[in-house]
């Protein structure tokens, strides 16, 4: 199982992060664009991800990943239990989720590609 610490080192790493208090949810972001956030109680995660495939997502995995509140529907958003996933596919969500939100051209220096 994959903690709120694990969640902070990698989204931490990545170039232009910042992490902010929100409501009483850690949320870590570039700029003003939320790209990942944990629940309050730290058991789910919230993270960008294209709206168009998410209902697909959720579906294949139902055990892992939930749609989002419906407060957040109008978002590319949908959360995650932390407790289904490895640290090797939590890296591989925020990484992606990041590189919605940052200019291609970061997302390519980091990444090397």
């Amino acid at each position: 199982m994959v903690t709120a610490d694990d969640v902070r080192q990698i989204a931490l790493s990545l170039p232009r992060t910042t992490e902010a208090l929100v409501r009483d949810r850690v949320k870590f972001r570039v700029g003003r664009i939320v790209y990942v956030a944990l629940s309050t109680d730290e058991t789910r995660m919230g993270f960008a991800f294209p709206e168009q495939e998410r209902a697909a997502l959720v579906a294949g995995e139902p055990g892992k990943f939930l749609m989002p509140l419906p407060r957040d529907e109008r978002y590319n958003w949908v959360r995650v239990r932390l407790d289904a996933i490895d640290e090797a596919e939590l890296a591989e969500l925020i990484v992606e989720a990041w590189r919605m939100v940052v200019p291609k051209r970061v997302a390519a220096e980091h990444l090397g590609a």
